[in-house]
């Protein structure tokens, strides 16, 4: 188990006659190496959640645990985990630096994590935040911006002059310059076109053969069935469903969290309702939808030639 989060409520302005409920005794595991997709319709608790995993946020109610390290609004439960520690360990799971190493987040709009004069400068900021020298700095995000395909002609350039994708780019660069086990990605691909995010879906999928832990906060379902190895499904601030993506997906409707239906089950959906059932209730990707539509074709093939045989005796 990598990360813990153990009945955790959040409150915005909590006394502020708006205030509203984030989230609402949320309770989930995400072990290491996973790939997870957090869905949900807007303001649902998805980005509120993930921010509690690097201590972003700290819950009002609860807590969550990554590793020993222990994110929570409540003093008293803080220090009853904390004196469960040896004092070094204290020292260490104390500093949210140590968190923020270790659990690095990439969020929706790259240019919020942009500012510095040069792509290069921008990526060597977090290393040298978490102690590096200047050498291993530049070393670490020299090898980061070449992992995640930017050139070495844009070291110099500002980042503000790059494109959507290419920013998504840098800023992912930035966060693997720190190495960090876990890497929180919000809504990566949102306002790029299909070839930006199909190179950015590859990228982060290459991240996560590579060992890294990988948390997805998307709109997208189509990436969310095509990538990810388990859903969370949020919905009004509570935990609704933990699911595999084709069990998820395999549900008649799913308008009750407001989620799109992936690209392939429309098309399974629909030859299901045109009287083809049996044929695709196995069927969880595209291959498998071809090869079922030319069982199909066979099929109907059969039953026009039985047809035929039957006119033929008839005559």
């Amino acid at each position: 188990m990598q990360i813990k989060v153990d009945n955790i409520s959040f409150v915005y302005n909590p006394k502020d006659p708006k205030s509203y409920k984030a989230l609402d005794g949320v309770s989930l595991e995400i072990n290491q190496g996973e790939f997870v997709a957090i869905v949900g319709k807007t303001g649902s608790g998805k980005s509120t959640l993930v921010q509690t995993f690097n201590g972003l946020i700290f819950p009002t109610e609860g807590c969550t645990r990554v590793d020993k390290f222990v994110v929570t609004g409540d003093k008293k439960l803080f220090k009853t985990e904390m004196k469960q520690l040896s004092k070094e360990d204290r020292k260490k799971y104390k500093n949210l630096a140590n968190l923020r190493k270790k659990v690095g987040m990439v969020f929706q709009f790259p240019e919020y994590q942009l500012f510095s004069d040069t792509v290069l400068k921008d990526v060597m900021f977090g290393p040298k935040n978490f102690g590096m020298n200047e050498e291993e700095s530049k070393k670490n995000s020299i090898e980061a911006l070449n992992s995640v395909g930017i050139p070495e002609s844009y070291f110099e350039k500002s980042p503000f002059e790059l494109s959507g994708g290419e920013k998504r780019r840098v800023a992912i660069a930035g966060i693997l310059a720190s190495d960090p086990d876990v890497i929180v990605l919000d809504e990566p691909t949102a306002g790029l076109d299909p070839n930006g995010k199909k190179e950015i879906m590859t990228l982060i999928a290459k991240l996560h053969e590579n060992g890294k832990t990988i948390i997805l906060v998307t709109h997208d379902m189509d990436v969310v069935l095509n990538y990810a190895t388990k859903v969370i499904v949020l919905h009004d601030a509570k935990l609704s469903e933990i699911a595999l993506p084709s069990e998820l997906f395999k549900k008649n409707d799913l308008s009750e969290y407001s989620l799109e239906v992936p690209t392939l089950y429309k098309f399974i959906n629909l030859l299901k309702y045109r009287g083809f059932a049996r044929f695709f209730e196995d069927v969880s990707n595209f291959e498998d939808l071809i090869n079922a539509i030319c069982e199909v074709k066979k099929w109907a093939k059969h039953l026009e030639n039985i047809h035929l045989t039957t006119l033929l005796f008839i005559e």
